[in-house]
């Protein structure tokens, strides 16, 4: 696979044009001020009345339009608005306003992907996926680096397609480190897979069990946030600094024999069985589809979740622990 770097974009495709970014919350903000430092002179920010984030954008400097006046005034509209937003937003504020020949570009594939927006044939629509946070995205582009990106072109109606999303993926750092090329499918398939199956379903739970085995036995709650959580991190960065065989020669025998006794003990047949159920759950849409339901309904589903991992136990000692270590 072939990385593309700054030497392979062109920073005028996207600083000669007028850019609204859509949203601004943890990717908008990251990626309009990581523009603007770039070079992207003709920048706005466009959200809905009364956004609450729109007095800290006219803070940071930005004229806030709605997303109408934003479709009218823009030739490149970055949609960084919640995913389950992109089918309303569009229909409703942008298709009826959009510049001719403007371009599109998501953070996600999964609007365009699942059919949320069936966008325009005269648009370019593009993807630029940076592999991490917004908060990460701003802090290593200040440091003078950047976050990988993924990029893909789902339509290319102005022939420069590739090339406008290689410009876009430069300016907001990507290029500093590396762009790789992807497509809207792989993508939104492969990160709302990994989104249930390992990162935030799948280790969050992990921790969760773990603990609560440990202080159902009898442990101190505080021995075993320890253990359970605060450890994360230390496998986390040795897997990213030197892979699993590496992370294996940086840990004790013990811990070493240990995870050979344990792994395939609790990630067994059954949890592999269960991950291609997940797979098969996203690529025939039934997740996207159970999302959108969830926010048409008010998100009942996601707000009694986010209320029962606020009143976790774990929660307080984690609380209570990075307290005392602030001392």
């Amino acid at each position: 696979m072939q990385v593309y770097f700054d030497a392979d974009a062109d920073p005028a495709l996207v600083q000669s044009r007028k850019v609204a970014v859509l949203g601004y919350g943890n990717q908008g903000r990251a990626q309009a001020l990581n523009l603007r430092g770039s070079g992207v002179g003709q920048l706005a920010i466009a959200l809905r009345d009364a956004a609450p984030t729109a007095e800290q954008a006219r803070q940071d400097g930005f004229d806030v339009m709605t997303p109408a006046q934003a479709a009218g005034w823009a030739d490149m509209l970055v949609m960084l608005l919640p995913d389950e937003a992109h089918g309303r937003v569009y229909a409703e504020h942008l298709a009826p306003n959009l510049r001719p020949g403007a371009a599109l570009v998501f953070a996600h594939g999964l609007s365009i992907h699942f059919n949320l927006i069936e966008p325009r044939p005269d648009l370019d629509i593009i993807l630029v996926s940076p592999k991490g946070p917004g908060t990460a995205l701003r802090q290593e582009f200040d440091r003078g680096s950047g976050l990988l990106s993924l990029f893909a072109v789902a339509q290319d109606a102005s022939g420069d397609a590739e090339r406008i999303a290689l410009s876009y993926g430069a300016a907001i750092g990507s290029g500093r480190v590396g762009m790789l090329p992807t497509s809207f499918a792989e993508e939104s398939e492969a990160d709302l897979f990994n989104e249930q199956a390992v990162l935030w379903g799948a280790i969050p739970e992990l921790i969760l069990a773990g603990y609560e085995t440990l202080t159902d036995a009898g442990f101190s709650p505080e021995i075993a946030y320890f253990e359970c959580l605060t450890e994360v991190k230390l496998i986390a960065d040795l897997i990213e600094a030197r892979g699993i065989a590496g992370m294996r020669e940086a840990i004790s025998n013990t811990a070493e024999f240990g995870a050979l006794k344990g792994g395939t003990r609790i990630v067994n047949q059954d949890s592999r069985t269960e991950m291609r159920r997940i797979l098969r759950e996203v690529r025939s849409g039934a997740f996207v589809r159970e999302l959108i339901a969830d926010a048409d309904a008010g998100y009942p589903k996601l707000e009694a979740a986010r209320a029962s991992a606020a009143t976790h136990p774990i929660e307080a000692i984690g609380a209570r622990l990075r307290q005392l270590q602030r001392k």
